[in-house]
């Protein structure tokens, strides 16, 4: 070996150690890495920011805002009512999340697969009162098994189809990725479902994530002529109240409560409701309900969404420039378009007329502001936003426009007529032009850590193969596997891709590994396919590190996970998809 191999790998050693130890973000470690390897001469200074304009790179930014448009729509909202269910078993909730996410990434990008369903299974397990990352990562890995599908569900098998076209004069066909995939997706999608997601840990609990669960507020929504609960009667609305989490305190009717039994009492347009409810609940029952915020007056009227908005929840400092005003006094409503939802004081929600409130120091408020006045709004008050404590209010009418243009994107990257970053960046420039999200939030919904990491981990790639690093690897594994029965060498050929999947991008895994099948085997005298497909299959199947694949790395932030979580579940899937594979290779593609 050269000493600037030698240099590389015990970086990258070094690196994993400290990624798995997790005293220091991996984010951190990643970059540092980077910049010893500039310092030293191994990554060229002027690549060493290559991986910030690298494509993998962009398509995991622009994945997170594409996603972030379909949740402001409400249209992840819709997705959940039809796939959630209360009564349904962890288990149960993984294996159809899982089924339709594998599904799904056999016919498009396994990326957009996750792209889809990720927002849908964090709402879910937001309504269930659980972890996000017992179902994320099973679903990550969902994904990932079913792009081995079809010929177009992930990059690893165009690759090994162009290879095979070179060599043998004819590209893969297909499906002809399905036998071997689907036997290895079915099983694999079984174990995390069953097993796997146990061996998850679990550090937060969704209430330790904001107090929106903890701090309830008496909130009023008012009855719409496109609602669905206009006609219903009061028990018929109570008893949805309650199945979407929230309590019906009353109704008032032109400023007086209903006081008739609820049997006889239907509602009608412009009733208010008074609910017990945490913000996030208030606007999906909102949205689903086709119900709309008060105006802000003392004897409310629906509120007409003129642009984004957010519910911020606050606390009133001592010396808050609101103090001893009130709504109505401030301004609240004709200064700054804003409404006061709910008030707590001492820990008891308020029920009185909220424009006339009196506020006072250590209050707690709910206010719905539009987000480009909300800096003033914060401003003029005094008041503090609290952390974890802004909602952003879903678009229902902008849904349409926010399906529309992501079916779209997906559509044309499925039949190769743009590429996914491209599509996506399309996407949230239309999003922005459409309202569906504002330029501000383009850049929150951003996971600027796993950036970093992505960025950082591409140079080092780039230079551990320009060095000869990656072609050492494969000369070692073919000398190896010399004189071994054929399936000895395809479980070592596999392993060892796999392993280097883990480190690296599976493209260019796929890119060394896919030659080095052709080589093996000649040397053992049978047919290539086997070896090709295998090299196909160990490619995509990268579980040990966030690293590995992008759906790994998409998960990270959302599911609170750290870099050493992955191997936990990933290397016994990693496992059970060789256990798996190997006969059925052997099956399908006969030496």
């Amino acid at each position: 070996m050269t000493l600037d191999q030698i240099t590389l790998f015990t970086i990258f050693a070094l690196m994993m150690v400290l990624m798995f130890w997790g005293r220091w973000r991996h984010d951190l470690v990643a970059f540092g890495a980077l910049m010893l390897s500039v310092l030293i001469g191994l990554v060229p200074a002027d690549q060493a920011f290559s991986g910030f304009g690298n494509p993998a790179t962009m398509v995991v930014a622009l994945v997170l805002i594409a996603t972030a448009g379909l949740t402001r729509s409400g249209a992840v909202s819709r997705l959940t009512r039809v796939l959630a269910h209360d009564g349904r078993s962890l288990t149960g909730h993984i294996l159809l999340f899982g089924g339709v996410g594998g599904l799904l990434s056999g016919f498009m990008n396994n990326i957009a697969a996750l792209a889809v369903l990720m927002p849908v299974d964090l709402q879910a397990a937001r309504k269930a009162g659980r972890a996000a990352g017992l179902t994320l990562m099973p679903l990550a890995f969902a994904t990932i098994l079913g792009g081995m599908l079809t010929l177009i569900g992930t990059p690893p098998n165009l690759i090994v189809s162009g290879v095979r076209a070179e060599v043998l004069g004819e590209p893969y066909q297909m499906f002809d990725f399905l036998p071997v995939g689907a036997a290895v997706g079915a099983a694999g999608i079984a174990f995390v479902a069953l097993i796997g997601w146990r061996l998850i840990p679990v550090r937060r609990q969704p209430d330790s994530v904001s107090g929106e669960q903890r701090r309830r507020y008496l909130a009023r929504l008012v009855v719409t002529k496109a609602s669905a609960l206009d006609g219903e009667n009061l028990a018929q609305a109570r008893d949805a109240a309650l199945k979407a989490g929230l309590r019906l305190i009353g109704v008032m009717r032109h400023g007086h409560p209903l006081e008739t039994k609820p049997a006889e009492q239907a509602l009608e347009q412009g009733d208010v409701l008074m609910l017990r409810a945490d913000p996030a609940t208030l606007d999906e029952y909102r949205s689903t309900e086709k119900l709309a915020f008060p105006d802000g007056r003392v004897e409310p009227r629906a509120r007409k969404d003129a642009e984004g908005q957010s519910l911020i929840e606050c606390l009133v400092p001592a010396g808050a420039g609101i103090i001893g005003q009130n709504a109505q006094s401030f301004g609240l409503v004709n200064r700054y378009d804003s409404v006061l939802i709910g008030m707590r004081r001492r820990g008891i929600a308020l029920r009185e007329s909220l424009p006339r409130q009196e506020i006072a120091a250590g209050d707690m408020l709910l206010m719905l502001v539009p987000e480009s006045r909300a800096n003033d709004v914060l401003a003029a008050s005094g008041v503090l936003r609290l952390d974890g404590g802004s909602v952003p209010v879903q678009r229902e009418g902008h849904m349409r426009a926010a399906i529309v243009l992501f079916a779209a994107a997906l559509l044309a990257t499925s039949l190769g007529w743009i590429s996914m970053p491209i599509a996506l960046g399309c996407v949230v420039v239309a999003y922005v032009l459409f309202g569906v999200l504002s330029i501000n939030e383009i850049y929150r919904h951003v996971d600027w850590p796993v950036v970093v990491l992505l960025g950082s981990m591409i140079p080092l790639g780039v230079a551990l193969d320009s060095s000869g690093g990656t072609a050492l690897i494969a000369g070692l594994l073919a000398g190896a596997t010399e004189g071994y029965p054929a399936w000895v060498a395809l479980l070592l050929l596999m392993a060892a891709t796999m392993f280097l999947s883990d480190v690296l991008n599976n493209n260019a895994t796929t890119i060394i590994a896919a030659p080095v099948s052709i080589r093996l085997a000649q040397q053992l005298e049978v047919q290539p396919d086997a070896f090709l497909m295998g090299v196909a299959v160990s490619a995509a199947c990268a579980f040990l590190t966030p690293i590995g694949h992008q759906n790994n790395t998409l998960i990270l932030g959302p599911g609170d996970y750290r870099f050493g979580d992955y191997w936990r579940m990933g290397l016994p899937l990693e496992i059970i998809v060789l256990s798996v594979s190997i006969p059925m290779l052997l099956i399908v593609w006969p030496l």
